[in-house]
């Protein structure tokens, strides 16, 4: 049914819903206005604490940043939607809160299902000075008497204490001593022949 709008004397007759349609549109640019005003004040006044919380839980401020950013993203989004404007600080404290959540389980998966980095091996050029450095030893081993031989043995391949040595070669302690002495020695003096 066509009327006037009270107050307008010239202007052409207009429908119920057009008018309807004018005010939901005005009444949407409202809210879309109020919920700016109100995320850009949170925003100034929540955005450190926030990150802070959120560096806190995800242990790295460049994601905690993203977190919090998402959730006022999400927060603005939603701001039709929220019943009680006066609880959005709680909105977005739980949101950052499960938004921190998603990214450590999506961390524990990535680090689940990574790669594992094999050891570092080591060149061919040291295994080979390796083998030839225990070619050597073993060579000069062979060459000592047999009592400096089984203490050095016993001591440095077996990890024997003084005390272990005696007993396995039947000997003193002190001639433990002496035995393996006199083997370091000339093992010292054969290998430095040899390099």
């Amino acid at each position: 049914m066509p009327f006037r709008k009270p107050g307008d004397k010239g202007a052409r007759p207009t429908d119920v819903t057009e008018t309807m349609v004018a005010g939901a549109t005005a009444a949407s640019m409202t809210a879309e206005w109020d919920a700016d005003k109100a995320v850009t004040q949170l925003y100034s006044e929540q955005y450190r604490p926030l990150v802070r919380l959120a560096t806190l839980l995800v242990r790295d401020f460049a994601t905690a940043e993203e977190v919090v950013q998402d959730a006022f993203v999400a927060m603005h989004g939603a701001w039709r939607r929220l019943r009680d404007p006066n609880k959005a600080l709680s909105y977005l404290r739980q949101s950052v809160v499960n938004r921190a959540r998603s990214v450590l389980r999506h961390r524990a998966v990535v680090e689940k299902h990574a790669p594992k980095a094999l050891p570092d091996a080591p060149s061919a050029e040291h295994g080979a000075l390796g083998e030839l450095e225990r070619a050597a030893v073993i060579e000069a081993l062979r060459a000592l008497p047999t009592r400096q031989r089984e203490a050095i043995v016993l001591r440095y391949y077996g990890d024997l204490s003084e005390a272990q040595i005696a007993d396995a070669m039947g000997i003193s302690r002190g001639a433990v001593k002496s035995h393996t002495a006199r083997g370091i020695a000339a093992l010292r003096s054969v290998l430095e022949q040899t390099t």
